[in-house]
């Protein structure tokens, strides 16, 4: 995978549409930031692949109505490898060389707060993804919206899921050096604390470790009732795997998202077996509405593997933005825009099951939010099994109290 690609989807639309294109129709640049090589790619690439695919159904279903004129898009996505200075460096080359207004993408919580530090001062407007950092939206910065929920409005329902459980004695292992992460794990413990509950250690990990035997043994000896992992998918899957190998038979409960395919490269679908993801109600064919379905489909057709359960945030992202455009008849007032983009209510188009604020997609500081959900490993699938609770206006009304 290069640094850079550029998606032709004004060509692939020609393809699909049989050429039908006027002359009056023009092409406009949209960008992706993500990380394309790496650990972080499980996330980023579906992400990128996500919006290649959203781009050539607009086009091909006419592309997007601007007062007079019509826009075919074309994607130019490069690889900010979710680090923060990559990311600094590929969002500057998309507005100052490639021209570029709308960027979209951002998987990882680093990378785009690094991006989000300073895009407030570009005429630009920033859609973030997968990236789970609750201060991304907390800085009221006008032309940046989120699609992701933040990670602790997921942490305090998973706390709450797992003490309903009975489970009184945790031990965490995660990547807690992430403040994401960590900001999960944290309000996950407030609820669980409820209840009688407690973490009995926070173990850690580099998110390249693959070897997380020695935390494990110590977790054993603390003989805990239950687990919980948080970080990137390919750690966590050696953590699955290897908690089975040194015997420790407790449930296993995790933060990661990821596909079937993505776990299975590192573990068996009987280690995995009975693991639990607790996470945002993420694609999964079990919990998908019928655009999830079709989405599931489309892409595992054009890209010959099946897409991660958190790449349609990207997929919505673009839907988000045409909307946007159209209501606010401009590409080049990209203020208009990211005015429209916190008005729209939630597009027909999207995939994820967001939850409206006051009628609206994004609520005030430009955060979406998905229900969450408990998701299980069954017989070598993700099978959704419960809603978990979800505020959705309560926590848009605590965000909006933090600076």
């Amino acid at each position: 995978m290069t640094r850079h690609m550029k998606f032709t989807t004004l060509t692939a639309m020609l393809a699909l549409a049989g050429g039908a294109v006027t002359a009056a129709d023009k092409t406009l640049d949209i960008g992706v930031s993500d990380a394309l090589t790496g650990g972080a790619a499980v996330y980023g690439l579906p992400q990128a692949n996500a919006v290649q695919m959203a781009a050539e159904e607009i086009n091909a279903a006419g592309g997007i109505k601007v007062g007079e004129d019509t826009y075919m898009l074309n994607v130019i996505a490069y690889d900010d490898k979710a680090n923060p200075t990559e990311a600094t460096n590929a969002v500057r080359k998309l507005i100052d060389r490639d021209g570029v207004k709308f960027i979209l993408g951002f998987c990882c919580s680093g990378a785009t707060g690094a991006v989000a530090s300073f895009i407030a001062n570009e005429d630009a407007v920033m859609l973030v993804g997968n990236a789970a950092e609750r201060s991304i939206t907390t800085r009221e910065i006008s032309n940046l919206v989120r699609t992701r929920p933040p990670a602790d409005y997921t942490g305090a329902a998973a706390g709450t899921f797992v003490a309903q459980k009975g489970h009184k004695k945790v031990a965490v292992l995660g990547a807690l050096d992430v403040g994401f992460y960590a900001s999960y794990v944290d309000a996950f413990e407030t609820e669980l604390k409820k209840t009688g509950g407690e973490i009995i250690t926070r173990e850690s990990f580099g998110l390249k470790d693959r070897d997380m035997s020695p935390q494990l043994t110590k977790i054993r000896e603390l003989q805990p009732d239950a687990i919980l992992v948080v970080g990137y998918v390919e750690p966590a899957a050696f953590i699955y795997r290897q908690a089975i190998e040194l015997g420790i038979d407790v449930p296993r409960y995790g933060f990661t998202s990821g596909s079937e395919e993505q776990f299975l490269r590192v573990a068996t679908s009987e280690q995995m077996e009975g693991v639990w993801d607790l996470r945002p109600t993420e694609l999964t064919l079990l919990s998908a509405s019928d655009n999830g379905i079709a989405y599931h489909a489309n892409y595992s057709e054009k890209f010959g593997i099946a897409p991660s359960p958190s790449s349609p945030y990207a997929y919505d992202q673009t839907y988000a933005l045409k909307h946007a455009l159209e209501a606010a008849g401009t590409v080049e007032d990209t203020a208009a825009v990211a005015a429209a983009l916190r008005e729209m209510p939630i597009p027909a188009e999207v995939v994820m099951q967001y939850l409206p604020v006051d009628g609206k997609m994004f609520d005030v500081n430009g955060q979406a939010y998905t229900s969450n959900g408990a998701f299980q490993w069954q017989s070598g699938n993700w099978v959704f099994v419960q809603d978990l609770p979800s505020d959705a206006a309560a926590y848009s009304a605590f965000l909006s109290t933090i600076d």
